[in-house]
């Protein structure tokens, strides 16, 4: 699209207009670069309470082909349902808008790898949205490991284990903590260790006591690139003495242990002097860490990495063809839970 004004570059489609929309509008609100310029949802009664509630002078849509033909928008929020990202996406992409979304990147593999395929031939950007990443804390402790604190990791470990009353759809998925929750803590193991999966051995059960109907309880165990194991631990049905909605992370290393509680300020605990005498427990000392003040939502923070990239014309950090290992995660641990075996991840996922 060739419509940009200088004042406001991005000129923004909002696709999907239901309560997740608000966070994202606010963010819009605050930027002085951008503007919307549609609201799209298949009901348009609430594409155009959206439009009141937030004060938004923009014509409203019920098709995404039509908003960006007639508003000239460059770039399209998809805060859709999961089962239309891959039609907001590839659709947006072809008539030469970028597109920030929701996660999750597709439903299938084969979308997403088709995202991935748009995104090349297009030149556009797509970029999803993984907003735990953008949490002082988690950014502490990868930073902790990237100096060698505690030497080449070689396990990382997550708990995850709460107990929302969700009602709704959530309660009746067959496999509701794999497919609505468990990308963010896979993505966090990513991010965490700089690689990505090679297998996954998946069970999920559904606990004594859950009030979901699918499996609401996992234990997964990763191969990862560079060597080291990954094991998540879940629970969605879980009530009392819960995690933090970010995972309790063990880590451990060649020289110690990084430990993250995913409330406080994560630490590590190292081997005092590697030229100590051996004995049955060596000496350790404590590392921490001084994440920086909270500045931004998640959300809010993931937005500004994905304009600065726009702007700076570079992928994003959670561009959809590294979102796309995140996603293989999620579909061959659930593949593996159906198959009762070890899924070698490449095999899942083929693509570009």
């Amino acid at each position: 699209m060739t419509h940009a004004h200088a004042t406001h570059p991005f000129r923004i489609a909002v696709a999907g207009c239901g309560g997740m929309a608000d966070t994202w509008i606010d963010y819009v609100t605050k930027r002085g670069d951008a503007r919307i310029v549609a609201l799209v949802d298949i009901r348009p009664e609430s594409a155009r309470a959206a439009a009141g509630k937030h004060g938004l002078d923009c014509p409203v849509f019920t098709d995404v082909r039509q908003a960006i033909e007639r508003t000239g928008a460059n770039l399209v929020f998809d805060i859709t349902i999961p089962a239309s990202h891959y039609a907001i996406a590839t659709t947006a992409m072809e008539l030469g808008c970028d597109v920030f979304g929701e996660k999750p990147l597709a439903e299938t593999m084969a979308q997403c790898d088709e995202i991935v395929r748009v995104s090349e031939r297009t030149g556009r950007t797509h970029a999803v949205m993984q907003n735990r990443r953008y949490d002082p804390r988690i950014r502490a402790l990868r930073e902790l490991l990237r100096g060698g604190a505690i030497g080449k990791p070689g396990y990382f470990g997550a708990d995850f284990f709460l107990g929302p009353h969700f009602g709704g759809f959530r309660e009746t998925m067959d496999s509701p903590l794999l497919i609505d929750m468990a990308i963010h803590t896979f993505d966090q193991a990513r991010f965490l260790s700089g690689a990505d999966p090679v297998s996954v051995y998946c069970h999920e059960f559904n606990p004594a006591g859950s009030w979901y109907a699918g499996a609401a309880a996992a234990v997964c165990i990763f191969e990862m690139s560079d060597g080291s194991v990954f094991c998540y631990r879940g629970s969605w049905c879980a009530e009392g003495a819960p995690t933090s909605w970010e995972s309790s992370w063990r880590i451990t290393g060649e020289r110690g242990t990084a430990l993250w509680d995913g409330h406080g300020a994560p630490y590590a605990e190292v081997v005092a002097d590697s030229g100590q005498d051996i004995k049955w427990m060596r000496d350790v000392r404590r590392i921490e860490t001084s994440p920086e003040p909270q500045t931004a939502s998640f959300h809010h923070g993931a937005l500004d990495a994905m304009f600065a990239a726009l702007v700076e014309r570079r992928r994003p950090e959670t561009d959809c063809r590294d979102n796309r290992y995140s996603m293989a995660m999620v579909l061959a641990a659930l593949e593996s839970s159906r198959r009762g075996a070890k899924i070698a991840v490449a095999d899942l996922m083929g693509g570009p």
